[in-house]
């Protein structure tokens, strides 16, 4: 597989993570001028952007390690673009569905 499969496979399997806990999706890749959202997903009331981030198993820095301010910008950016559009605003927040080899981990109101 190149770095697009991979990528595209890693987030089929967050969102069925994150379906089997609960979650229902709303869009996925969400793109604008200024970032990317991997996924946009409704818990509730609650709208929630994650980001997916996958790593071998034996990568130097960790998938959640890998999500910098850099990263955090344009998920921030692209979050206010897509609220921008909406007629009311909802409560939100940022996720993270961390994938390191096998493992996976849901971090949950991550910090931009």
């Amino acid at each position: 597989m190149n770095r697009r499969e991979l990528g595209e496979a890693g987030e089929r399997r967050a969102e069925e993570y994150l379906r089997r806990a609960g979650l229902t999706l709303v869009q996925r890749n969400y793109h604008c001028g200024r970032g990317e959202i991997d996924l946009i997903c409704r818990q509730g009331p609650l709208l929630i952007f994650v980001e997916v981030r996958q790593r071998r198993k034996n990568s130097l820095v960790s998938a959640a390690e890998s999500i910098d301010w850099r990263k955090r910008r344009k998920l921030r950016a692209a979050a206010e673009h897509y609220l921008s559009h909406l007629d009311s605003l909802p409560d939100c927040r940022f996720d993270a569905v961390c994938i390191d080899g096998a493992e996976i981990q849901w971090l949950q109101n991550i910090e931009l």
